[in-house]
């Protein structure tokens, strides 16, 4: 019999996360029951939405439990099965989870996807055509819905969701303006990514300074913005938005410890009759299939070009996961399980 090795979460972050929040256990897989498949992981996705699932306090999802597996995206292969939609070989996406196999009941809508990894390589269906690819479309068509020649900003451009965002709008005319930390970031999203121009909120101190390079960027101001920070960020964006501005809030990792985000300017939702709209991806399964087409086209094509960190092995995940809510990485943060 195989053992699985798994990370599940001990007790709770008292502020910030920390390694000892975690634990690495082991267990016996057991035997498949009809309509269930097993489930290699070949990479795990890590993401700034699990930390807020540590919480006990009230989310828009219920609470990561204690003493089970993090809840987390995998890519991977089937190496058994019991259902006849999915047999051993198959690539496949799925929810399994901090471990290195999973059982799956596959006869759960939704529960397991297969891929083709001819054009796409099967880690990009955690990131660029999977989940963060997604709700970077989603945000930008269904909530900011740009039109050819607005100008549109993203925060945390580097990153999984970012890039994706980027390119789904310059596909559709838009001038493209990212925020990101660091210059090697920065560089990435101009040079490879193909924004028009990025900035770094690490040169400024306050959200004055950044507002004003973002007037420099953003000489005909910002018709939509894609907030996946918050702070400072969203402060300095809110001063540059057009009358009519569309953002979409998709994350707020600027506050994942708990503190309060407050928000220097509110008057201006209304002085400028701006729509701010937050949402959660996985309310929004009817759009999937259309933004994957999309979203697979691009990487396919190479005009999304999307990079990744990766940590080696089940053990690295927690020191990667902390590294990620403090922006270490550089574009979509995965661990490698094989």
């Amino acid at each position: 019999m195989t053992l699985n090795h798994q990370i599940v979460l001990d007790n709770r972050p008292q502020g910030e996360a920390t390694v000892a929040n975690f634990k690495l256990v082991e267990s016996d897989i057991p035997a498949l029951q009809d309509g269930q498949v097993l489930v290699k992981h070949h990479f795990m996705s890590l993401d700034p939405y699990m930390r807020g699932r540590m919480n006990e306090s009230k989310s828009y999802a219920v609470p990561q439990p204690l003493g089970e597996v993090m809840i987390g995206g995998t890519v991977g292969e089937v190496v058994d099965s019991q259902h006849p939609k999915f047999k051993a070989g198959d690539q496949v996406v799925g929810m399994g989870g901090w471990q290195e196999y999973s059982v799956v009941d596959a006869n759960v809508l939704g529960a397991l996807r297969k891929v083709d990894t001819t054009h796409v390589p099967l880690s990009h269906y955690l990131g660029a055509v999977g989940m963060p690819g997604v709700t970077a479309w989603y945000g930008l068509v269904k909530i900011i819905n740009p039109k050819a020649g607005e100008t549109v900003t993203v925060s945390a451009a580097s990153g999984a969701v970012g890039s994706a965002y980027g390119a789904l709008a310059k596909a559709r005319g838009c001038r493209v303006v990212g925020i990101a930390g660091g210059k090697d970031k920065c560089d990435y999203v101009v040079k490879e990514l193909g924004f028009d121009a990025c900035i770094d909120y690490k040169e400024h101190k306050d959200y004055i300074s950044l507002s004003k390079a973002l007037r420099e960027a953003c000489p005909n101001g910002i018709d939509g913005h894609f907030e996946n920070v918050g702070g400072m960020v969203l402060d300095a964006v809110m001063l540059r938005t057009n009358a009519f501005a569309r953002i979409a809030v998709c994350g707020m990792i600027a506050g994942y410890d708990g503190a309060p985000l407050p928000m220097a300017n509110p008057a201006l939702i209304l002085i400028n009759r701006m729509k701010i709209e937050g949402f959660i991806v996985s309310e929004h399964m009817e759009v999937w299939p259309e933004a994957l087409q999309e979203l697979g086209t691009l990487v396919g094509t190479g005009k999304l070009r999307p990079r990744e960190t990766v940590a080696q092995g089940l053990a690295a995940a927690p020191e990667a996961f902390l590294g990620l809510l403090k922006g270490k990485n550089f574009g979509k943060q995965l661990v490698k399980l094989i």
